[in-house]
């Protein structure tokens, strides 16, 4: 009889990867999943911890489950919060069954098994863990290509768990990639810390691949239409990156950049290895190589060392790149890094900052929207939403959604856009 597995996933496209990994485990000893926490048998809460924010809500979220849940039933935490806080979410929560952390998904049934199992080894190796085949969605598939990050930036608690970097073989890669062409998945999604520094270290003894590489690899095979991945680094973004990205006409035509900082004072501060110079080089030179690419990126306002001169630059880029997104966030201390001792700007002044920076950006996303009018896109249908609506994805990454119904997902369509918004484009389909 099969028992029913409830998951609840927090964070990043590679936590939901990690929980597909999981669930593909445990359907090998007869889990189902199930959207009821009331009834699981087993609950399951996949963590994040690059914010305070996600650590603060793991401890209500599993008190809420521990309330809601059927007797008998066990419940884990996984993820990068299980990595660092390890015996720490016993003491504070003594119902939780295991603990299990980010570099350990493989050894998910022995957890389930084992009374207060616990595996928080940021060092433990499964870049070559031969893992069921399991995918959210029949549409895309999600695909490590790494594990771990080898980056020292101050502010970052990544490496701390998820340990050193570790490249995945390639013929894994790429059959993992076979396998999702084989049922049906026309879009693979690439994920690592840091994807083209891909190919630097592996466990064992394999062919010398870097990134640049292994995409025109991928882009060989059959059936796969769409190739997408994050985040690459700055650092490695150069001239042969560059221009496979652009010139490769399955690489869909959208970069996520994360700039963190406009200033170089500041960039050194936090140890990322670039000048504000230097990011500008590689963002204007794939808007001039590229044209049409949607560059997003990520930015911390209020780093410690921040003053309004510094902050003044990350404005400047801002304004230089026109992101078609951009994730922002107040620096947020976190245990384990550099910056953690470091003594924090007012609150007051980085709130501030944060507003002045959002309503730039929000202005900018508002006339790029605005630009969208009248143009046609192949759209990726993935998703249906209330009111008969459809949505995908262009080449260039806008979510665009158009009146239709399953006779619409897993095709690429033409869209004329008739409506458009920050958030969204909205048009009909003509072919």
């Amino acid at each position: 009889m099969s028992k029913l597995l409830f998951i609840q996933t927090l964070g990043c496209a590679m936590n939901v990867r990690d929980s597909e990994h999981i669930i593909a485990q445990l359907k090998e000893q007869d889990y189902e999943i199930t959207d009821d926490v009331n009834i699981a048998d087993l609950i399951l809460i996949n963590t994040c911890s690059v914010r305070e924010k996600p650590v603060h809500k793991l401890f209500s979220e599993i008190g809420a489950f521990d309330k809601a849940r059927k007797k008998g039933s066990k419940i884990g935490v996984c993820g990068c919060t299980a990595s660092h806080l390890g015996e720490e979410i016993f003491k504070r929560a003594p119902f939780v069954d295991f603990v299990l952390g980010a570099r350990n998904v493989s050894k998910i049934s022995q957890a389930v098994r084992t009374p207060k199992f616990i595996s928080t080894d940021i060092n433990y190796d499964e870049s070559e863990f031969a893992f069921g085949d399991f995918a959210s969605s029949p549409y895309k598939s999600f695909i490590n290509i790494m594990i771990g990050c080898d980056k020292k930036c101050s502010y970052c608690i990544v490496p701390q768990t998820r340990g050193d970097e570790i490249s995945i073989p390639a013929q894994i890669i790429l059959r993992e990639a076979e396998r999702s062409a084989a049922r049906g998945a026309k879009e693979i999604f690439l994920l690592g810390q840091n994807v083209n520094n891909y190919g630097k270290r592996f466990s064992n003894a394999h062919e010398k691949i870097d990134f640049s590489d292994l995409l025109m690899r991928l882009s060989e095979i059959e059936g796969i239409e769409r190739i997408r991945f994050t985040s690459p680094h700055p650092l490695h973004m150069d001239d042969k990156f560059l221009d496979v990205f652009c010139n490769n006409p399955k690489i869909c035509k959208s970069m996520h950049m994360p700039l963190q900082s406009g200033s170089s004072n500041v960039l050194r501060d936090m140890k990322r290895g670039y000048t504000k110079q230097w990011y500008l080089d590689r963002a204007l030179k794939l808007r001039q190589s590229c044209p049409g690419v949607a560059i997003s990126t990520d930015i911390i306002v209020g780093y410690p060392s921040e003053s309004e001169d510094d902050f003044a630059e990350t404005m400047e880029v801002l304004e230089a790149v026109r992101f078609e997104q951009v994730f922002s966030f107040k620096f947020s201390p976190r245990p384990l890094t550099p910056a953690a001792n470091l003594k924090p700007l007012d609150d007051e002044i980085s709130s501030e900052r944060l507003s002045r920076l959002q309503s730039a950006h929000a202005k900018i996303l508002d006339e790029i929207a605005r630009a969208q009018k009248d143009k046609i896109f192949d759209v990726y249908f993935e998703e249906l939403r209330e009111g008969g609506t459809a949505c995908g994805r262009s080449f260039s990454n806008f979510l665009i959604c158009a009146q239709g119904g399953e006779e619409l997902l897993g095709k690429t369509r033409r869209v004329r856009i008739e409506k458009t918004a920050r958030m969204a484009l909205y048009g009909q389909v003509i072919a």
